[in-house]
């Protein structure tokens, strides 16, 4: 069972191991990234980052959809993480019955238009209109959405956020 999808364009971090698999109580984290899932070096890096207390799996998106809906998935506790919006949209319009997506991290160091600066929504939501559109995408889910960074941050609603 998904309990919770997370934007967060560093994927697995001190934030994820050591106050939101806790928070959560997760006994997985399923990290969905074609670029991660692709690089041993990547990999490597972000299962050293990883909570001992859940198993963790780098795929890509294609596999993470099909891991997250298989029916074998219904008994366990899963903290999905994507690192951009296009995989949130993909996510959210693909995985079944999420019951929430918190937005975390992101716009710091995601690849950038030339020289042009996202502009900043919180201290660790930076974005370009065209991003915006489409986390909007993924409000008209229907799926609630919320930024928080940390656990101990007072949630934010995204619609909110955004303006």
């Amino acid at each position: 069972m998904i309990k919770w999808v997370r934007l967060d364009e560093r994927m697995i971090h001190g934030q994820i191991a050591t106050k939101w698999s806790r928070t959560l109580g997760v006994d997985r984290i399923v990290v969905a990234d074609d670029t991660a899932a692709a690089s041993d070096i990547m990999q490597k890096s972000l299962m050293m980052a990883a909570p001992a207390t859940c198993k963790t799996a780098i795929v890509t998106v294609d596999k993470a959809v099909s891991l997250c809906n298989d029916p074998r998935a219904a008994g366990l506790k899963i903290l999905l993480i994507v690192s951009t919006p296009e995989n949130l949209l993909r996510v959210a319009k693909e995985v079944k019955d999420i019951p929430q997506i918190n937005v975390g991290n992101y716009g710091r160091v995601a690849p950038k238009h030339g020289t042009e600066a996202r502009k900043t929504y919180t201290k660790n939501l930076y974005a370009y209109e065209d991003e915006v559109e489409v986390l909007r995408q993924v409000m008209a889910t229907g799926i609630p959405c919320n930024v928080q960074t940390i656990p101990d941050d007072v949630p934010q609603e995204l619609s909110k956020v955004l303006g």
